[in-house]
């Protein structure tokens, strides 16, 4: 697993019920996807194979985990958000709201 320490400290600057989540999403990342980079981009975490195709990013009241390649993302229950035609993300504002099975799901669709 490479681990970027900018990215580890855009965590540890989140609040601290916030910081439970972005590094529950991390791992999530990283046990899910080979070969995955992560870097600061546009001031918050993106994660890449040979291509961009997530996002962690932490506003006051949720932590946004946004998808690149949504084409691929098969979400029939309509809770990705977003206008855009190449990206869309969830919000999570709690630790029970990360549903593990469907975020791998997804992730493995956009990196395959």
């Amino acid at each position: 697993m490479k681990i970027n320490q900018k990215v580890t400290e855009y965590i540890y600057s989140a609040a601290e019920e916030q910081i439970v989540i972005l590094e529950k999403l991390r791992m999530l990342i990283h046990q899910t996807v080979d070969n995955v980079s992560e870097e600061i981009k546009w001031g918050f975490p993106v994660f890449a194979q040979i291509k961009d195709f997530a996002y962690l990013r932490f506003a006051k009241n949720h932590i946004t985990l946004g998808f690149y390649n949504i084409d691929k993302i098969k979400d029939p229950n309509k809770l990705l958000e977003g206008e855009g035609n190449t990206l869309k993300h969830i919000k999570i504002k709690s630790h029970n709201e990360i549903k593990e099975d469907m975020i791998k799901e997804w992730l493995m669709a956009i990196t395959n």
